[in-house]
């Protein structure tokens, strides 16, 4: 895994293939290796690129807070280093709302975007419930009981993948951690998302019923959209419904580059 000084910290990061780019962002705990069937998959076709936020996996601990807006920062720099002129940006629940805020501030480095399972806001009980549960044991220091769950919650069945993303997820930063999910609780977007013009592709899992109201207001509200939900799968569809959601990212920048 390479690895360059961005922004003033060691970033651990995945670049393979060629053509047109494909820059994915996790969330918190998890890591660049969250994204380890699209890279494989989608590689053939496209140059994909994942790395592991600050304090995350095998990057450097930030001394800065962790803020989606100092994430977008180094995403920006990262493609300067990678010579990436413009990009596709792909985020996973927390990461899809780092898209967002992307395709808000650097309109003109963007192609498009790919939401999965994510949100402009988090404005019901029950997820900020989670974040703040997050929050609070990342706090105390057990990011290691964290990336168990998650990553348990990711792989289920399939030992070896559960040993990879928990081998890389016990590595976090606690404090980044807490900074990661406590800028998620304040964030909102959802009023200037009618000033996004990129093409921007939803995936949620249908199972994932709390999510609903996020997949509908991002529809609802984002000028050029398309809405799929992914049958018999809940939150986790990077790794639990990877082969459909690879065929929808294929299909999606197949459709802007034709």
């Amino acid at each position: 895994m390479p690895e360059s000084v961005i922004n003033g910290y060691k970033m651990h990061y995945i670049d393979r293939g060629k053509g047109t780019a494909i820059v994915f962002i996790h969330p918190p705990v998890l890591t660049s290796k969250n994204f380890k069937y699209q890279i494989q998959h989608l590689s053939a076709r496209f140059r994909t690129v994942a790395f592991d936020i600050r304090g995350h996996g095998q990057s450097q601990p930030s001394e800065e807070s962790v803020t989606y807006p100092l994430i977008v920062e180094d995403i920006k720099k990262l493609m300067d280093e990678l010579k990436i002129e413009k990009t596709f940006l792909c985020g996973y629940s927390t990461g899809g709302s780092i898209v967002l805020e992307f395709l808000l501030t650097y309109p003109d480095r963007a192609l498009g975007g790919v939401v999965i399972g994510g949100m402009s806001e988090v404005s019901d009980r029950k997820l900020r419930n989670r974040i703040r549960l997050g929050s609070v044991i990342s706090r105390v220091g057990a990011v290691g009981t964290l990336a168990l769950s998650i990553a348990w919650r990711q792989a289920r069945a399939r030992l070896s993948l559960w040993r990879l993303l928990y081998n890389d997820a016990k590595k976090g930063n606690a404090k980044n951690a807490d900074q990661y999910y406590q800028y998620s609780l304040g964030y909102n977007c959802t009023a200037r998302l009618g000033s996004i013009a990129h093409p921007v592709l939803l995936v949620y899992g249908e199972k994932d019923k709390g999510f609903y109201r996020y997949a509908q207001m991002l529809h609802q509200q984002l000028p050029n959209n398309e809405l799929v939900f992914i049958k018999k799968i809940s939150h986790q569809i990077p790794t639990r419904a990877a082969k459909t959601l690879n065929e929808l990212i294929q299909q999606f920048l197949a459709s802007q580059n034709s």
